[in-house]
């Protein structure tokens, strides 16, 4: 059974080549976990590479808000959580937490404006109606 299309979490551990010169997960690594979770999120659901390409299109960052709160640091659990918010015309919104799974605090905060383009030249164009009625319903 396909995995909830709206919201989905995963949790892995830090690793070292995550690390800035600090000993805390790099900035830029947060952004990373966003783009890794909405992808594990697609494929789970049904709605990942294939899906994607057999409706000529693909996901691409568009712009991203990131909110730190907290440092994880080598070794911590993390679970991410991502959640889509919208999907209309060629973009969608997908918020993601992540937080260390020892205490549950909050490490960070992502608000992800994703670009939907045709493979074919790489502008953008409507997402499959399909996905939009499905973000549509209600809970």
């Amino acid at each position: 059974m396909p995995a909830n299309p709206i919201e989905f979490s995963d949790r892995w551990r830090v690793r070292q080549y995550e690390l800035d010169a600090n000993g805390h997960v790099n900035n830029a690594v947060y952004l990373n976990w966003s783009e890794e979770i909405a992808g594990r999120h697609a494929e789970a659901a049904g709605y990942g590479r294939q899906w994607s390409r057999a409706h000529g299109g693909a996901w691409v960052v568009h712009h991203a808000d990131i909110s730190w709160r907290r440092p994880a640091v080598l070794g911590d659990e993390v679970e991410v959580t991502v959640r889509v918010e919208s999907i209309r015309g060629a973009r969608g919104i997908r918020r993601t937490w992540i937080r260390r799974v020892a205490d549950g605090e909050l490490l960070a905060e992502l608000l992800v404006e994703w670009a939907w383009v045709r493979v074919s030249d790489g502008r953008p164009f409507r997402v499959p109606q399909e996905l939009v009625e499905l973000v549509a319903r209600p809970d």
